[in-house]
């Protein structure tokens, strides 16, 4: 499935806590549509997505692929592992909430830039990261 933004935004007027609401929502979306095909009844579909968007995942997804990035992806990923957040999910822990928010913001910078190849070549790698990761635990 690919991502596909025709817009392209100023991002530099959005805070990296934005950045990270539409990068969300951009993983989520393409996790659902990667998980649909396989079958599975929908209760089952959302906990297979779960182990994929949780901050654990992300995070580490993100320090798997960080080497790969841009300098201007990773000052993206800093500012937002940086940033300030008010609250932090009680099942989550917080480095892993900071790197999957820089992971997120990530995404977002990428779909409101219109960097929809490279946006769909980290997808793709996250996806399978956290596939092969998901594999790994089961052995």
């Amino acid at each position: 499935m690919e991502m596909e933004n025709e817009k392209k935004y100023d991002v530099s007027t959005l805070s990296s806590l934005a950045l990270a609401f539409v990068g969300d929502a951009v993983f989520n979306l393409f996790i659902r549509t990667m998980l649909v095909g396989s079958g599975k009844k929908v209760k089952d579909l959302h906990l297979e997505a779960v182990k994929y968007v949780r901050a654990s995942a992300q995070a580490e997804a993100l320090k798997k692929i960080e080497k790969y990035l841009t300098p201007e992806e990773k000052d993206v990923v800093r500012k937002a592992r940086n940033a300030k957040v008010n609250s932090v999910p009680k099942n989550a822990d917080i480095m892993d909430y900071h790197y999957s928010t820089g992971f997120e913001a990530l995404l977002g910078y990428l779909y409101l830039t219109g960097r929809n190849e490279r946006l769909n070549k980290i997808l793709m790698a996250s996806f399978k990261l956290v596939n092969s990761e998901q594999d790994t635990d089961r052995s």
